[in-house]
């Protein structure tokens, strides 16, 4: 099979995200001009550099309460920070409650019944308990192609890294098993894992 996107695909559902995957999520936390917190995971997101180190995450659809946004990106755009919380098997339910579509004045935290606590160097909330938690300032926003397409860059300035995840001093992730979201409704967790030496190594 071959299709082009744009004279569509024939398939009962679109194959795109069932492709491009696993694909880490990013469940961004953010508060609004007027001190409202806000959580909604992300599965378009990504560490983009090392040094200094940078992360981004896309947004893909708007709410009428925003202006031809979500509520994330506009927190984003006024306030310049924001917070990605690393999710945990033991926490995909609080994850996905709390990408209801709820409205502008509404804290996720407390819908899905998640602890908010401060972040060390913004002004945002971190989702308490989480295996890991990279706090951000915005460096730009970039508007792509399509009707509410916008990628947030942010520069990492405050690492949370929870202490039984810690091992050896290696950050070792079967200790929480991340989350990661694949095509339709289905997701994966991180159990097994091996190691590959490079050729220049």
């Amino acid at each position: 099979m071959f299709y082009r996107p744009e004279d569509g695909h024939g398939l009962p559902h679109n194959p795109f995200n069932a492709i491009v995957t696993p694909r880490p999520i990013g469940w961004i936390s953010t508060r609004s001009a007027e001190g409202v917190n806000n959580l909604a995971p992300y599965s378009f997101f990504n560490a983009v550099a090392y040094v200094p180190p940078q992360v981004m995450f896309a947004s893909t659809s708007a709410k009428a309460d925003q202006d031809g946004t979500k509520d994330s990106m506009a927190n984003i755009r006024d306030t310049g920070v924001f917070c990605v919380n690393i999710v945990e098997y033991a926490m995909r339910d609080a994850m996905n409650k709390s990408s209801a579509a709820l409205g502008r004045d509404a804290d996720e935290f407390a819908h899905a019944g998640l602890e908010a606590v401060p972040c060390e160097t913004i002004d945002c909330a971190r989702v308490a308990g989480v295996p890991a938690a990279l706090e951000c300032r915005l460096t730009q926003i970039v508007d792509l192609p399509g009707e509410a397409n916008k990628v947030a860059f942010g520069e990492v300035v405050g690492v949370y890294l929870r202490d039984d995840c810690l091992v050896d001093g290696i950050f070792d992730v079967t200790r929480y098993q991340p989350l990661s979201r694949l095509g339709y409704r289905d997701y994966a967790k991180v159990g097994d894992l091996f190691s590959l030496s490079r050729p220049d190594d």
